[in-house]
């Protein structure tokens, strides 16, 4: 088809389309018409009807109506904080010991005055902080983000109005970013609340908050998707929006239509530091009930079962001989745990939690963790290809242990597996490494064995299901595995004080 090239036949285009679009105008007039008067349409009719009607749909022409009813609950929190950093100018800098005086025109002087000596104590200085908070109750709650008011040793809050206000802080919970403050001034102020509906991706949002310390400012978009993992915690269940979120927004709402929160705005993507229209902010339906508990006990309390958990990658499923990679393989079960006690050991795939499917660890956590402690729990499992269920009473997470890795420096006893690239020594001759299993000593980080995940300084401690007592067994293991016609052997493998389980294959190319 040829388009008008001259301004007749443009006009002439015009006129027909014009023509044509009162003619479709009309027939869907007409279509509609005849079903409200209870007419049955011919086939053709019925079918453009629902087009017709989807193409006029349109987005809300404003929010300000919106906006009037929930600005006032929107408030800007700044916050005095101390840190470990540069010492008054009016001071000295702290020196190594026997180390000369320094005039102040020397280079090193201003290094050492900022980060002082190997052996010198960094003196603390006050800091600032600020982002964006939301009363959630008639008498001065407010929720924001943990890091916004993290180390502080005052919490002040601006008000809608301009007025500004004393807190202090209720509780925090770094797991999920989330604090709660109390005004300290007596008063009836206005309030927001949580919404009781899980927004859908396409859905309207509008974010408010004070970005760049500019004051209430609103933006909008949409869900862009649920359920994002930013590596920021274990219980990263995020919703990403693509309404501008900008720095000072941190803590701040994300409200549906109807005024009510659905988010709590939290981090943004930015290679710039500016919006690029990827933001995230926690789910209401977590954070009403973070922010219940620390309501009532100024702390979270989470349930616990006592393992190490990680992801059943397709290497792993046909180790295991599994039809299916969802579910939490089970890589250490804790002494003396609820688990333990349960009879869930290494090597086993929890898929369900009371009957709700698990995909993966990650959705684990976060069941066992809102179920709380003393919860009783039905766990479906796979142990050695059988299907079980055990009722498991919820322990209290505990305090997080820091795990660190010594790397060994093998002294003997090393069996090469160059085809892997690397190399293995008995764990009792590796400091640090244990008396049971075989240590990597080397590790070529191009070869498949550093490609599955092994590093230098794990141990191995199982093979094929079997305990490992020294580099022999690895052998042994892969050995069998090839003539069983297996393509992998699961290996049980320590880093640090993490136990984690991958998959070697047999005959690496």
């Amino acid at each position: 088809m040829s388009l008008p090239t001259d301004q007749n036949s443009a006009l002439t285009h015009a006129k027909r389309a014009k023509s044509l679009r009162g003619v479709l105008l009309g027939a869907a007039a007409a279509a509609s018409l005849a079903v409200s008067a209870g007419m049955v349409l011919p086939l053709a009719a019925r079918a453009e009807a629902p087009v017709t009607q989807g193409m006029a749909a349109v987005g809300p022409a404003s929010f300000a109506d919106m906006v009037d009813r929930v600005k006032g609950a929107v408030v800007s929190v700044k916050v005095t904080t101390i840190d470990k950093a540069e010492a008054d100018m009016g001071e000295g800098p702290s020196l190594p010991p026997g180390m000369p005086p320094l005039s102040p025109d020397d280079p090193l002087y201003r290094f050492f005055k900022r980060f002082g000596g190997p052996h010198g104590e960094a003196r603390p200085h006050k800091g600032q902080a600020q982002g964006s908070g939301f009363i959630i109750s008639s008498d001065g709650y407010v929720v924001t983000n943990n890091h916004v008011v993290e180390n502080a040793t005052d919490v002040s809050v601006t008000l809608d109005g301009g007025k500004t206000v004393s807190a202090k802080v209720i509780g925090t919970d770094k797991k999920t970013d989330l604090a709660l403050l109390k005004i300290n001034e007596a008063g009836t102020y206005p309030y927001v609340q949580f919404s009781g509906e899980t927004p859908r991706v396409g859905d309207w949002v509008i974010a408010v908050g004070n970005p760049f310390g500019l004051g209430g400012t609103v933006t909008a978009g949409i869900v862009s998707a649920r359920g994002r993992d930013i590596g920021s915690g274990p219980y990263d269940d995020y919703l990403q929006i693509d309404a501008p979120v900008n720095r000072g927004n941190s803590g701040g709402p994300t409200f549906n239509t109807r005024g009510d929160v659905v988010g709590v705005n939290t981090a943004i993507f930015s290679p710039s530091g500016g919006s690029v229209g990827i933001g995230f902010a926690i789910p209401s339906e977590v954070a009403k009930d973070v922010v219940a508990a620390l309501k009532d006990k100024g702390a979270v309390t989470r349930g616990y079962i006592g393992v190490q958990i990680q992801p059943v990658t397709q290497d792993i499923a046909d180790s295991l001989g599994l039809k299916s990679t969802k579910g939490a393989l089970v890589a250490q079960t804790q002494p003396n745990t609820p688990a333990g006690k349960a009879g869930i050991a290494s090597g086993d795939v929890i898929t369900a939690v009371n009957g709700e499917k698990v995909d993966g660890p990650r959705e684990l956590s976060r069941k066992i963790a809102a179920l709380g402690p003393d919860a009783t729990a039905q766990l479906t499992y796979i142990h050695n290809g059988s299907e079980k269920i055990a009722a498991v009473k919820l322990g209290q997470l505990p305090a997080e242990k820091e795990a660190r890795l010594d790397a060994p420096k093998a002294r003997g006893g090393r069996t090469e597996l160059a085809k892997f690239g690397m190399s293995l020594a008995p764990a009792s001759d590796v400091p640090n490494a244990g008396r049971e299993g075989a240590a990597v000593a080397d590790l070529d980080p191009d070869g498949v064995a550093a490609q599955k995940g092994l590093r230098t300084g794990d141990v191995i401690l199982d093979a094929g299901g079997k305990p490992v007592t020294g580099p022999e067994d690895i052998v042994a293991a892969l050995d069998t595995a090839r003539k069983d016609g297996r393509s992998a052997v699961l290996l049980r493998v320590k880093t640090g004080d993490n136990t984690h389980f991958l998959a070697l294959p047999t005959n690496p190319s």
